[in-house]
């Protein structure tokens, strides 16, 4: 039958051989980007502090007098292991993300490979739109906000300048990559929980107050400690979940739609 498992089932330890081949492929994928990242780290870095270059111009800044800091010998090599690091998952992703899919595959009724696969590659441009999201919008915004917060020589006693260390910045943007990276996987996830039946649209819904909830706290764990930044995060969040609820019930509409074909088809007299 079309829906049956294709593969034969498999020892223990021919599984076991198999992860270990899919462990090797990804982790080699990761180590080479992450020797090319290296090598590139300081222009990875570079492209990284351009949203800082925007937020310095948003306040009215000089840019041409933009600098980060690094206040202990090791921490911009360190830094530059973690862009690399950084770069490397995101360039290895696809590999990675195939060999986890060959690895499960052949457990997969045909069918549901069908259904995995439109995921696997919404995943990744989910990721990537989020990632964007925090680039261009609101890392730039973050940072405008803390540069407000300078004082300048005669507005005060002192003057108080913002002057962020490398290994802060990276942490700052790489926390907001992951944050709305993973914040724009929720579509896929509650798709995928709707089209395996274990949540429902209505059930969705209904849970929507709590979830708004839910929103706020997690952003708040995930961002800097101020307001534009947790709002930033649990606003997205929010529509998202529309977005899923919306999605599961697509899924169950088309759901409905196969079993009442299945259920026509049965009625037909036989020829």
């Amino acid at each position: 039958m079309s829906g049956d498992v294709e593969d034969k089932p498999q020892p223990l330890v021919e599984h076991l051989i198999e992860l270990r081949s899919r462990l090797i492929w990804a982790l080699g994928a990761f180590f080479v980007a992450f020797i090319v990242c290296f090598a590139f780290a300081k222009d990875l870095f570079n492209f990284l502090v351009v949203p800082y270059k925007w937020a310095v111009g948003w306040a009215g800044l000089d840019v041409t007098k933009t600098e980060l800091i690094y206040t202990a010998p090791q921490e911009f090599f360190f830094t530059q292991i973690k862009v690399a690091a950084f770069g490397a998952m995101v360039i290895a992703f696809p590999v990675i993300a195939s060999q986890l899919y060959k690895f499960v595959a052949p457990g997969l009724y045909k069918n549901e490979r069908q259904a995995f696969l439109p995921f696997l590659i919404a995943s990744p441009l989910l990721f990537l739109l989020g990632a964007s999201l925090v680039y261009f919008f609101f890392t730039p915004m973050v940072m405008w906000f803390f540069l407000t917060m300078q004082q300048a020589p005669g507005e005060g006693e002192v003057a108080i300048s913002l002057m962020p260390k490398v290994s802060e910045y990276l942490s700052l943007i790489m926390t907001l990559v992951f944050s709305f990276g993973l914040v724009f996987q929720l579509p896929v996830v509650t798709t995928l929980l709707a089209r395996v039946g274990i949540l429902e649209s209505q059930w969705l819904a209904d849970k929507r107050k709590y979830f708004i909830v839910v929103a706020f706290i997690v952003a708040a764990v995930l961002t800097p400690p101020d307001p534009l930044s947790q709002i930033g995060l649990a606003l997205p969040t929010i529509l998202l979940y529309e977005v899923g609820i919306y999605a599961a019930r697509l899924v169950e509409r088309r759901r409905s739609a196969e079993a009442q074909a299945k259920a026509d088809e049965a009625d037909l007299p036989a020829e």
